[in-house]
């Protein structure tokens, strides 16, 4: 079942580069969140406890932050919600196309969020610093909060739907 967040929200292509890109965009945001954390908290890159968790951990529960990945899908297609194909003349179709904007906007938006200490640390207490189901639920409705505020957007839940609005 295709979820729609908002009523246009229609493009098919777009929509089916994101999922093919999902696990490598999950893997983008986790290695920019590492960044992130190293530019506000340790630009020494000094190693203490925490620093050597976040370098070392692998493994950590990725249902959070897929939830992430897919309201930045939507806020994507809602921003660029034309889906009027164009003629392409450079030999690539429209999925690769969309694959590659989609890549370029991803990695642009985890640096642009990564400079804010409230997205920095909620998606570390979600993945990387995980210490228990309780404390990740609670940083993730706070990272989504962040999300919309930052995008001047808001999803509202209505009869079991997700709906996007500008806020």
């Amino acid at each position: 079942m295709i979820q729609k967040l908002f009523p246009l929200d229609k493009n098919y292509i777009l929509r089916q580069a994101q999922s093919q890109l999902e696990d490598e965009m999950l893997d983008l945001m986790v290695y920019e969140l590492r960044k992130s954390y190293t530019q506000l908290y340790n630009p020494l890159m000094l190693m203490d406890k925490t620093f050597e968790k976040i370098l070392d951990t692998y493994e950590y529960p990725l249902d959070r932050l897929r939830m992430i990945y897919w309201q930045l899908c939507g806020i994507y297609r809602y921003k660029n919600r034309d889906n009027q194909l164009e003629i392409l003349f450079d030999g690539r179709t429209h999925l690769e196309k969309f694959k590659d904007d989609w890549t370029a906007q991803m990695q642009l938006w985890c640096r642009e969020l990564g400079q804010h200490e409230p997205y920095v640390k909620t998606m570390l207490r979600m993945t990387l610093l995980y210490d228990g189901e309780g404390r990740a639920e609670w940083s993730e409705n706070h990272c989504k909060a962040f999300i919309n505020q930052h995008f001047e957007l808001k999803i509202v839940k209505r009869k079991g739907e997700l709906k996007l609005k500008l806020a």
